[in-house]
């Protein structure tokens, strides 16, 4: 998507054991001067990510001292997930299974081309003669 440079610098994993509820980090721009850190949660349709989820990951974005926030899911959020707008200078995009995967399609990531179609029209001037 343009972040930090190239693919191997743009990002790090940090989702570990005593991760402090941060998962990783993407550098804003090729020099690092700002970071956006990110929140994955891999969960089952059906289960919805709530406000707590998102109001936690507010919490550990203070902890680091962090303006900007992505929360993943591969299922969706509720209702008060999505209306939940920290009281702080605190930036937070919410994307949903659904986006991800339009986000994968669109940035060609994660994916592979299937299918190829052609789509053929008459050659009027071929008729002509």
């Amino acid at each position: 998507m343009g972040y930090g440079g190239s693919i191997k610098d743009a990002g790090k994993a940090i989702g570990k054991s005593g991760d402090e509820g941060i998962d990783g980090t993407i550098k804003e721009d090729k020099l690092g001067l700002d970071i956006i850190y990110i929140q994955a949660k891999r969960w089952q349709q059906g289960n919805i990510v709530g406000r707590p989820e998102i109001h936690k990951f507010v919490g550990a974005l203070a902890g680091q001292g962090a303006k900007k926030g992505i929360f993943i899911t591969t299922s969706s959020f509720t209702k008060d997930a999505l209306e939940f707008v920290p009281r702080n200078e605190t930036k937070i995009v919410l994307i949903d299974g659904y986006k991800l995967a339009q986000l994968m399609i669109d940035y060609n990531l994660g994916v592979a081309t299937q299918y190829v179609y052609e789509v053929k029209k008459i050659d009027s001037d071929y008729f002509e003669e």
